[in-house]
């Protein structure tokens, strides 16, 4: 090979690794808005910021004299746009006040990640879980209790919100969450590497105090109305329950992950 030849394809490398390491960095990337919520995001020294996007058709206000004020001191890029490209930024523009705040979640990851550096864990899987509160209670939950990451589709259920950091009440900073674009995918990787797979039923015979779990367990919760897919339903090892009093058929699916969080 050339002496051209060779430092092209040095380049070529380089540009590669530059580029995967610029995706990584951006897929922790969550963008939210609102006054409210970007001021408390700023104030908060636990949450990492990557840049704060003004409107230029803003007009004077304390809040933002605030913000502004915030960003210098903590070294924040400050960005100022028209409406319109502000509102590209924060997919709001009805509700985004004219701020938006990029926060880098540092502890997003991938599932190759995460199995290198755990050999034993308990995780929570979303299957279309659709409403942002009961994803910011179950992150809650999780933080709180012993579960060591949740495992999130990227379609098809609630994304990292405003709403949803509001729910948890700011422990979604705190709770390894691992983000997925193919939930059945990355649950049969896992179940490879020796995970086992439990899935909630009201029909199943073993309540889920009396399992014995595995140094590898993941607990699969489903849709609010309609449950664990069939798909990913099939490839659970097994279905435990929840006994209920009285004729109760089902409980909420936030509280459904409180109680696993805390199982001994």
């Amino acid at each position: 090979m050339s002496n051209s030849s060779t430092l092209n394809a040095q380049r070529s490398k380089q540009d590669s690794a530059e580029y995967l390491a610029k995706k990584a960095f951006f897929e922790k990337v969550l963008t939210i808005y609102g006054r409210n919520a970007v001021l408390e995001a700023l104030e908060d020294p636990a949450v990492t910021i990557y840049k704060l996007h003004f409107s230029k058709s803003n007009k004077p206000a304390p809040a933002l004299d605030k913000m502004a004020a915030i960003a210098k001191e903590r070294g924040i890029e400050v960005a100022y746009h028209d409406k319109q490209a502000l509102s590209r930024i924060s997919k709001n523009a009805k509700q985004d006040q004219g701020v938006a705040l990029d926060i880098v979640l540092e502890q997003f990851g991938s599932a190759d990640d995460f199995i290198s550096k755990n050999i034993k864990y308990r995780m929570i899987a979303l299957d279309g879980v659709t409403n942002p509160q009961n994803l910011g209670m179950i992150i809650r939950s999780c933080a709180a209790g012993n579960i060591d990451a949740v495992l999130l589709p990227a379609k098809g259920a609630a994304q990292i919100s405003p709403l949803v950091i509001k729910a948890s009440v700011g422990t979604l900073f705190k709770m390894p969450i691992i983000k997925t674009s193919n939930l059945k995918e990355t649950l049969s990787v896992l179940k490879r590497e020796g995970a086992e797979l439990y899935t909630l039923s009201s029909h199943a015979e073993k309540s889920y105090k009396e399992q014995n779990y595995g140094e590898k367990c993941i607990f699969i919760l489903g849709n609010e109305s309609e449950g664990v897919s069939p798909q990913i339903e099939r490839l659970c090892d097994e279905r435990i329950s929840i006994p209920m009093n009285r004729g109760v058929e089902s409980l909420n699916v936030a509280v459904t992950a409180s109680l696993l969080a805390f199982l001994d």
